[in-house]
């Protein structure tokens, strides 16, 4: 099966070894990956901020790019979603439309296409801790993307995990909002963090790097020992750590 790795902005600056364990997982789980080199972001802060006409010139850029893809798939469930909201974008009826929509049918995050499209449950993953997952908004209530991510963890040996305390919450990042609406988004992360430590985890888990960034940035501030991962690095483990 051929898939075209989607790495996101975020995966291709900050979290590099998530793009780099989830290339290695899907290899391992005989995937042949190939790596665009168009790519650019998908246009998500745009389209958030009301720039939908910016937007949909990086939509027609990432549609172009991925178009011969057998199977596109990304290590975010906002940035993946956003792929899927193309559709949208475009005027009904319209060439560009149906373009986004066969886009749209072969677009998947990473979990989602491992047990939905793979039907693998468990990837041989090892890895002793205790941990915890986020489950981001975007992926779960507008991707609908909410059992795959469990089915996999529930299956990682040596691993415990833990249900985190209004898990369905926000963390507070929402994109531009934790720019705009700073001290609500201050207070929200300060909730999720409150509710991690409740835990007593040493592992939080997502599959979503802004997620991440903004949770593991106030754990952190808060000289928290709590670290933090992206699922990818936890199902493409495969020795004692």
């Amino acid at each position: 099966m051929k898939v075209s790795f989607f790495v996101t902005c975020l995966g291709d600056m900050f979290y590099v070894n998530a793009g780099k364990a989830a290339v290695e997982l899907l290899e391992h789980l005989g995937c042949k990956v190939d790596f665009p080199k168009a790519q650019t972001c998908c246009g998500q802060p745009a389209y958030n901020s009301g720039y939908h006409k910016e937007t949909l010139e990086v939509a027609k850029h990432l549609v172009e790019t991925f178009e011969d893809a057998e199977y596109v798939v990304g290590i975010s469930g906002s940035c993946v979603y956003m792929i899927h909201e193309y559709v949208h974008l475009f005027e009904e009826g319209s060439e560009w439309q149906k373009r986004a929509r066969k886009l749209k049918d072969k677009t998947y995050e990473l979990t989602q296409f491992i047990v939905d499209v793979l039907g693998i449950e468990d990837v041989g993953a090892n890895y002793e801790g205790v941990a915890t997952y986020h489950t981001s908004c975007h992926m779960t209530r507008l991707l609908g993307v909410t059992e795959a991510p469990f089915k996999l963890l529930e299956n990682v040996k040596g691993l415990q995990l833990i249900d985190l305390p209004n898990r369905h919450d926000c963390c507070g990042f929402g994109g531009t909002f934790s720019v705009k609406m700073s001290d609500i988004s201050e207070q929200m992360v300060d909730e999720k963090v409150e509710h991690i430590e409740e835990t007593k985890a040493n592992l939080l888990l997502g599959a979503d790097g802004s997620c991440l960034m903004n949770i593991g940035g106030r754990l952190s501030r808060n000289g928290s020992s709590v670290e933090v991962k992206h699922i990818a690095e936890i199902l493409n483990s495969r020795g004692d750590l």
